[in-house]
């Protein structure tokens, strides 16, 4: 099976201890991971998955990570590493443009942001308050005004 065009590309994060994460979509669409740790890259590891985007990774800590990505069904989907184990997939929804990356970034354990491009062009944002993920709104907008 080849790639969807289009996802070309990779998403890095940096962790203590020297650590670097690299994550990219395999040939068959799926996540695909790689640790560069004392001075050598590990075998790639199958995340699974059917995305149709490149990655975007944050990390919130010195273990913890998560990687979102927009699947072909238009929904940001996301994983994470609780420092022990990669927890399942999960959909966090949205109507999104595939083949366009999501960006994420993490002010700590209690926030965590992802931003992706949605289909009616406007830029879409989610994040996790420490309890729940937020629904999506549209980047900028405040609510209730």
């Amino acid at each position: 099976m080849s790639k969807q065009p289009g996802l070309d590309g990779i998403a890095a994060v940096a962790r203590s201890g020297g650590r670097l994460d690299r994550f990219w979509v395999g040939p068959d669409q799926a996540l695909m991971q790689a640790r560069l740790q004392d001075g050598r890259w590990s075998d790639p590891v199958d995340l699974g998955g059917r995305l149709a985007s490149v990655p975007a990774v944050t990390a919130w800590g010195d273990e913890p990570m998560e990687v979102f990505a927009v699947f072909d069904d238009g929904q940001l989907w996301d994983r994470y590493w609780d420092g022990t184990s990669w927890h399942p997939w999960e959909s966090l929804g949205g109507e999104l443009q595939t083949g366009s990356a999501p960006a994420a970034a993490a002010a700590g354990p209690d926030r965590l942001d992802v931003l992706a491009l949605g289909r009616d062009g406007r830029t879409w944002q989610r994040w996790w308050d420490g309890t729940q993920w937020v629904p999506w709104r549209v980047a900028g907008e405040i609510s209730g005004s």
